[in-house]
């Protein structure tokens, strides 16, 4: 996957979380940003040497078209158990890491997405996911994007996402072809 870095002159104060640590801060109209990456709907820039994520919604601040976050693509008839959960792994893999042009499921972040049956019609995913290093800020951020894009799914009533460390992530982890992608073969 190649992505040609943008420069851009932001044109309004925008919301924005720093990476690694997730903290919210605001980006100020007038300042230069160079677009890192462009994935699942987010946007990594770079001001001034640091970091930042901005979500799709606040696109036009970058000059760009605002994007809405993914939303589950469930195949027509009734819905089922497995209808589910082919969604929510399609989704979560539209789940990026901020500073890896990665998705999270071929980053190998997702340990287990279970589908429970919550009542008539209605269904409950219990996701594990890890991080890439435990101290990572982001942590919540991504986690809170995934439950949200779970949130989606027609019949889903009910996520919990959980980061656990056990075991821990390495680098064995990521999929062949994202591990292809990044060089790493």
């Amino acid at each position: 996957m190649h992505f040609e870095r943008q420069e851009v002159l932001v044109n309004r104060d925008c919301p924005a979380v720093t990476i690694p640590y997730g903290s919210p801060v605001t980006i100020e109209e007038g300042c230069f940003a160079q677009i890192t990456q462009q994935l699942g709907g987010s946007y990594t820039v770079l001001v001034e040497g640091n970091l930042y994520r901005i979500e799709g919604a606040d696109a036009d601040a970058l000059g760009l078209t605002p994007t809405e976050a993914s939303q589950a693509d469930v195949p027509d008839g009734p819905i089922t158990a497995e209808s589910v959960e082919q969604a929510a792994w399609a989704l979560l893999a539209t789940c990026y890491d901020p500073e890896i042009p990665i998705d999270i499921v071929n980053l190998g972040l997702v340990y287990t997405c279970k589908v429970l049956v919550a009542g008539e019609n209605l269904y409950r995913i219990d996701v594990e996911m890890t991080l890439t290093a435990p101290g990572c800020g982001m942590g919540t951020m991504i986690a809170d994007e995934a439950r949200g894009k779970l949130l989606t799914i027609p019949g889903v009533d009910e996520v919990k996402v959980d980061l656990v460390w056990d075991p821990p992530w390495s680098r064995e982890m990521i999929s062949e072809a994202a591990r292809l992608e990044m060089g790493l073969l």
